[in-house]
């Protein structure tokens, strides 16, 4: 039997949400908070979501997605475009590839292997702005928003994980 509107458009909305979820991280980061120099350690939350889906459910964020996340982000935060957009699909490259490491292992593991590869993004994004700006900048802020990070990330690690235990089952 053919399934109705409602559950195709059902089917459709759980299947885009590891996107618009991590659309929504995007948006959370860019808001303003007027608190003197947080834009520029604010914690990369699109990173958490792509290293999240892309060891989970690569299946629902396609490489394409990946690239659209990473444009959004560049545009909405101000960055030279194409920064993050490199960044990410480098992260989902590295992280797909060493996906079968991770599916199984404890959180702790997780946490580990994240923070290794956030630790490569920060670098990447480090070179590539003072590529950008033509001299070596200042490592201090990124290296705090990788702190951020990966202090962040167990909190959305987990809701990310309720959401895909209960949404996408």
């Amino acid at each position: 039997m053919k399934p109705g509107f409602w559950q195709r458009l059902d089917l459709w909305a759980r299947n885009i949400s590891p996107v618009g979820l991590s659309v929504v991280l995007i948006l959370l980061s860019v808001i303003p908070t007027h608190i003197p120099g947080y834009g520029s350690i604010v914690p990369q939350l699109a990173l958490m979501g792509i290293f999240h889906w892309t060891v989970f459910r690569p299946d629902l964020l396609p490489i394409i997605a990946v690239f659209a996340i990473g444009i959004l982000q560049d545009a909405l935060s101000g960055a030279p475009m194409g920064l993050n957009t490199i960044v990410y699909l480098t992260v989902f490259g590295v992280v797909l590839g060493q996906r079968r490491f991770f599916l199984g292992k404890t959180f702790w593991v997780e946490w580990l292997g994240f923070s290794i590869i956030a630790a490569g993004a920060a670098l990447q994004a480090w070179l590539l702005l003072s590529a950008y700006h033509m001299h070596v900048l200042v490592p201090g802020p990124v290296f705090f928003q990788y702190l951020m990070t990966i202090g962040f990330y167990p909190l959305l690690a987990w809701l990310m994980g309720r959401w895909q235990r209960s949404i996408l089952r």
